[in-house]
């Protein structure tokens, strides 16, 4: 399929539902070969339903991120076929228990950070060569504003999102001499699953979609991108 990234293949954590399979269908629509990542083998199959019905395509990864010799596989599995990645799109996430700091309990913040914070590690520790190999790689992550915000009773989230950008601008500037480019987006209040968890009251028609969303991915992962180690804010 020809269009902006022919020829491009590009991974998306999370790609089974809401912002990750909004940027999937988007990229694949814009010629790039997509390999879908996430727990759930129906949504998954949905959203390749839907990218085939348009003309593209993409290869199924049926993973639990926080299996993460299978995501050291999964970039030797890659090197195997296409020999690099062009687009890295760190979107999986959870938002855990909204509770005071002090009653959090050990296994919900090992696991809030076992998604958010280790599965985005260990997928740069697997991927780096491979977008280096490309001749313009990109990297784009989902933090948010609750990094910064700090409001109450969001502890392991807003922590794990501050560690997540840490992780991610230090990678940044590690890669600045190379051709890679790698930022984060912080979506703001779209209408997904996550949100609908985190504030139960709310009308989601009030609210973006991940569909309006998609464009910002789409403009960050392209060659043309010269943006780097930016939080980049879909609501500004």
């Amino acid at each position: 399929m020809a269009g902006r990234l022919a020829d491009k293949i590009a991974l998306i954590t999370g790609a089974s539902r809401g912002i990750g399979r909004a940027v999937a269908l988007s990229l694949a629509a814009e010629g790039a070969h997509v390999i879908l990542v996430a727990r759930t083998v129906g949504g998954l199959e949905e959203v390749d339903d839907e990218i085939q019905k348009a003309g593209g395509t993409a290869t199924l990864v049926p993973l639990d991120l926080t299996d993460f010799e299978a995501i050291d596989r999964l970039g030797g599995t890659i090197f195997e076929r296409w020999g690099k990645l062009d687009i890295l799109v760190g979107n999986a996430g959870i938002l855990g228990p909204l509770t005071p700091t002090g009653h959090i309990s050990p296994d919900d913040w090992d696991k809030v950070f076992a998604v958010n914070v280790t599965t985005n590690y260990r997928l740069i520790r697997s991927l780096d060569p491979l977008l280096q190999r490309a001749d313009a790689g990109r990297a784009v992550f989902v933090t948010s504003g609750a990094a910064q915000k700090c409001r109450p009773f969001w502890g392991a989230y807003s922590v794990s999102k501050a560690a997540l950008e840490a992780l991610v601008k230090t990678w940044a500037n590690e890669v600045e001499k190379t051709n890679l480019r790698i930022n984060m987006v912080s979506p703001g209040p779209i209408a997904t699953k996550m949100r609908a968890k985190a504030m139960p009251g709310e009308d989601p028609a009030t609210l973006r979609s991940p569909e309006d969303l998609a464009p910002l991915f789409l403009d960050l992962v392209g060659e043309e991108c010269t943006r780097h180690a930016d939080v980049v804010s879909f609501q500004d």
